[in-house]
């Protein structure tokens, strides 16, 4: 029971940690279409205009396991992937190009991350 206590003392005690996630839409002439996702919220759709970016802050959950997958849609192609994963080597910044996403770990370049798939 002590145990039990002084972990729930712990987790209370620590200190509010936001992550953010962003996705700009770096394409030469279209609006992109964005849609992501935890297992308990859904971001909903979101047209992102050509230089703009679409982005969100949470706290991650306390026992580990945030998990956000996004899918990009452009006319017919689509990219599927894991925008934030707690504790794994995921990116907080991601860009989309015409040949497919990007992304920027903190101090390290920029690299491709996915292709898009479809027609």
């Amino acid at each position: 029971m002590v145990v039990v206590l002084a972990t729930i003392m712990v987790i209370m005690a620590r200190p509010s940690v936001q992550d953010t996630v962003s996705i700009t839409n770096l394409l030469s002439d279209k609006i992109l279409i964005v849609h992501c996702r935890s297992k308990d919220d859904d971001l909903g759709d979101h047209g992102v205009a050509i230089g703009d970016s679409f982005s969100w802050s949470f706290e991650p959950n306390v026992f580990g396991g945030t998990l956000f997958w996004c899918n990009l849609a452009v006319e017919d192609k689509r990219i599927s992937f894991k925008a934030y994963e707690e504790y794994e080597e995921t990116f907080g910044k991601w860009f989309v190009h015409d040949d497919g996403l990007y992304g920027k770990p903190d101090r390290f370049p920029i690299f491709k991350m996915a292709a898009w798939t479809g027609p």
